[in-house]
């Protein structure tokens, strides 16, 4: 492999590790919901709050994270962040009270908008025929980061139940969902010094007029031929623009009516791969497991096979990004994403939930089970009634505290279909529209306005993300599970419908063609 290859290769793997960080942040807190519940007795809006928060603090980081883009350049931006996930990792682990953690987890929020910086990074160093694999990167880091989150989870949880004695001498027995989130604190401090390691973005000096640095960056990342030209086509992306290169000029040119086929695409991109509702699935992976009947214990491990698959398959969806191509896996995955939901919502449709004597007997861990004894033999055709019916007869302290129990005693249910329909769509999302959002946010965009273009989809992802992991444990005490999937489903077809109609093919392109290819409908 010739030495600029290796170059983009390593400086893109450096910078998609933002990804695996953010990963490990947003997944460790799956296996800490009901430590943090029972410590600080939470609701389920305050419980989704502290899930949340991150979500809600990328909203304010990506309102200035354009303008700190094109003030101070890509690659010190992505080392603030870097170091904002360091700081984050620390307060989260050794956070006092539930507002502290709430505010640890909002300061990692900020951090999140290193995933936009990192696509525009990867978009403006690699070759053209690379980018798409180079970018897709970011997405296999952020699903290996998401397994690393499941695996650290359920080693700690093993050690917090195993009674060694050096266990208890660490507090991880009594301080678990602290060890949990503290785990990530190693991994912060490594990206950050690796940042160090890369060059300038060549868009950002060229947006400088610092043209010999902007070679010399490109010298170690396209053949020594290409640079003159690469450098004379980032010039001419500029001319014609108006002058006004501000971020309140580059953020109106994107609402603007020549890139408006553009806005199309990305604002329903930007909606729809969130409105899948992946985050639910991701970062409550073990209380959906729960709800299949599962104890807390196996919902754990059955969380790492969402890991697995998640990096199996965007392994598969970076190989086939450059090969099939951007719109028929958006297209494809978007169907596949309806289809799995659609299983998921059948199989608790149709399930039903009976408490027997025997169960009764046999939940010692409830005190005063006899309590139960109500329920015995009536059967429940949804998760709601059933809950309702557990907190009118345990109370909701009880009834919270014990649910994950009492549904795996209950719960007659479609198992193995729900957990192939969940499988199936971490499957359909992790190759195809996780990755390739981030492949087309790195090319549709035009030099001229991709320093605030980008971070202001993302800043639309990130809306639509937080709504849903905020609201995700609300759904699930008032909609039910069935609903809450069928939900996600209906959203993605209308993003479908969208994206049938205006998306266009960019493969192989480099940024400034795929402007061309998209002028023609701007101007219809």
């Amino acid at each position: 492999m010739a030495s600029h290859k290796k170059n983009a290769f390593k400086y893109a793997t450096i910078v998609a590790m933002g990804g695996f960080v953010f990963g490990i942040d947003a997944a460790l807190i799956s296996g800490t919901v009901n430590f943090i519940t029972d410590e600080f007795q939470l609701s389920d809006i305050e419980l989704g709050t502290a899930v949340g928060a991150p979500a809600w603090g990328v909203l304010l980081a990506l309102l200035f994270v354009g303008y700190a883009c094109n003030k101070l350049g890509r690659k010190k931006t992505l080392q603030i962040s870097a170091a904002v996930y360091l700081i984050s990792a620390l307060g989260s682990a050794f956070a006092p009270n539930y507002w502290t953690l709430v505010a640890a987890r909002f300061l990692g929020g900020l951090a999140f908008s290193s995933i936009s910086m990192a696509s525009m990074y990867i978009g403006e160093i690699a070759p053209p025929q690379w980018r798409g694999k180079l970018a897709s990167m970011i997405q296999i880091n952020i699903v290996v980061g998401l397994s690393a989150a499941y695996f650290m989870n359920y080693m700690v949880q093993n050690l917090a139940n195993s009674g060694a004695e050096w266990v208890s001498a660490l507090g991880i027995d009594t301080n678990t969902w602290r060890w949990m989130l503290g785990s990530e604190i190693l991994f912060a401090l490594l990206w950050f010094v690796l940042l160090f390691f890369i060059p300038k973005s060549p868009v950002w000096l060229v947006l400088k007029e610092r043209i010999g640095e902007a070679k010399d960056t490109l010298r170690k990342v396209i053949p020594e031929n290409a640079v003159e030209t690469q450098i004379v086509e980032m010039q001419e992306s500029l001319q014609g623009k108006d002058v006004d290169r501000s971020d309140w000029a580059q953020l109106k040119e994107v609402f603007s009516k020549p890139i408006r086929i553009t806005f199309i695409i990305a604002i329903t991109l930007a909606i729809a791969q969130q409105a899948t509702g992946i985050n639910a699935i991701l970062f409550y992976a073990p209380t959906v497991f729960e709800q299949l009947g599962m104890g807390t214990d196996a919902a754990f491990s059955q969380a790492i096979w969402i890991g697995v698959i998640s990096v199996v398959f965007t392994i598969l969806g970076l190989m086939a990004v450059d090969k099939i191509g951007r719109r028929p896996m958006i297209l494809g995955g978007m169907m596949w994403i309806i289809l799995s939901l659609g299983i998921c919502f059948y199989g608790f449709q149709t399930a039903n939930y009976t408490m027997s004597e025997a169960h009764v007997t046999e939940l010692t861990v409830i005190p005063n089970a006899e309590r139960l004894d109500v329920l015995v033999g009536t059967s429940f055709e949804s998760d709601i009634d059933f809950k309702n019916a557990l907190t009118e007869t345990l109370g909701e302290a009880d009834a919270k505290a014990y649910s994950s129990a009492l549904i795996q005693k209950a719960a007659n249910i479609h198992g193995l279909l729900i957990l192939i329909g969940i499988l199936s769509f971490i499957a359909a999302f992790q190759s195809t529209v996780g990755p390739v959002m981030w492949v087309l946010f790195s090319e549709i965009f035009p030099i001229s306005n991709r320093g605030m273009a980008i971070p202001f989809f993302v800043f639309v992802t990130s809306i639509t993300s937080s709504f849903v992991q905020t609201f995700f444990p609300w759904q699930l005490s008032n909609m039910g599970i069935s609903y809450t999937l069928l939900f996600y489903a209906s959203t993605v077809a209308v993003g479908l419908v969208i994206l049938f109609k205006y998306l266009k093919e960019t493969k192989n392109m480099t940024i400034e063609e795929v402007q061309m290819a998209l002028a023609p409908q701007k101007e219809i």
